[in-house]
């Protein structure tokens, strides 16, 4: 697998808008290009079907975990596959590795995934980058939340700052090159 390495997370669902997986498509274009491999949830499911199949598309190293009760819906042509006990080993064997934390527009798992991801790297337990990507307003609750915790005192400014929202993929392309 390559040097570097991003974690997506994403939608497992098949109900979306397809903006929101023609724009996974361009997001796995961009790591691609900017050399990463990619890790994600790896199963068949929603966008996390469309991101497998961009990278297989363009021969990008693509690591898939899943807990065990999944089995049948793993991805096939992922480049490693790996097996984990639960959901809570999965999110650590997704960032194991990884110099980059990619949160597409996704569900309560994709939220619980980056907040996780979020905290760990407030506790120096992450070192990565994190980006949850605001198209089109996605991410607009969350960064308003994460605003609130600051002017509360909930949040201090330098773990505010652990994440970024790009808002086009530009912006993503300048935070992760």
């Amino acid at each position: 697998m390559p040097e570097k390495k991003a974690v997506v997370f994403c939608s497992a669902s098949f109900d979306i808008d397809e903006r929101y997986n023609d724009l996974a498509r361009e997001v796995v274009r961009i790591l691609y290009g900017c050399g990463y491999g990619m890790v994600s949830g790896g199963t068949v499911k929603g966008t996390m079907n469309v991101i497998a199949e961009e990278a297989r598309r363009l021969g990008m190293e693509h690591k898939g975990v899943l807990p065990v009760f999944m089995k049948g819906l793993e991805y096939r042509g992922l480049t490693e596959l790996v097996w984990t006990p639960t959901m809570s080993e999965r999110k650590e064997a997704m960032r194991a590795g990884t110099c980059l934390a990619v949160a597409l527009p996704g569900g309560v798992g994709t939220l619980d995934e980056v907040i996780e991801t979020l905290t760990l790297a407030k506790l120096n337990r992450y070192p990565g980058r994190i980006v949850a990507f605001n198209f089109e307003g996605f991410y607009e609750p969350l960064k308003a939340l994460l605003d609130h915790y600051v002017q509360t005192g909930m949040l201090d400014k330098p773990s505010r700052r652990l994440i970024s929202f790009p808002e086009t993929l530009e912006e993503f392309l300048a935070i992760v090159q």
